[in-house]
């Protein structure tokens, strides 16, 4: 879990110093009609830490959890990321994910495998569901930087 975390932490270090070189005009542009603008992306993000906190914490504390999905659209929107200052967003976004490092750096062995259940979704140990949250995060900050 240390390498997932310290994966994390630099991932974090080095997404920051792009995104803090961008606009906010240019984070608000929405790539396409109906489609989401960088911060709303980031916000998406920031959803999925949210989500993944409680997820990792509670599998730290569990013999396993069970937890629903999120409605990722409505999150979005209701939270109105938009309307946001892109440096906010990437405040939050950063600090959150250092402080999500730094639980997973102090995850024991033995709590490695615990089963996480989301939704109806293949059960996946918390190692497996960290590291799908680094996959997961990788491929939208992608999306957010390839719009330039």
């Amino acid at each position: 879990m240390l390498q997932i975390s310290n994966q994390l932490e630099t991932l974090v270090w080095k997404t920051k110093q792009d995104f803090d070189n961008m606009s906010d005009e240019e984070a608000s542009k929405l790539h396409i009609a109906g489609g989401w603008s960088r911060k709303q992306i980031l916000g998406h993000l920031i959803d999925s830490a949210s989500n993944n906190h409680q997820r990792f914490v509670r599998a730290l504390l569990q013999d396993e959890v069970r937890l629903p999905t999120y409605d990722q659209e409505g999150c979005v929107r209701v939270q109105r990321y938009q309307e946001l200052q892109w440096g906010q967003l990437v405040a939050l976004w950063a600090s959150y994910n250092r402080f999500l490092a730094h639980i997973l750096a102090g995850v024991p062995e033995a709590k490695r495998r615990t089963p996480c259940f989301v939704g109806e979704n293949p059960v996946m140990t918390l190692e497996d569901l960290a590291a799908d949250y680094i996959r997961h995060m990788q491929h939208h900050l992608e999306q957010i930087k390839s719009r330039t």
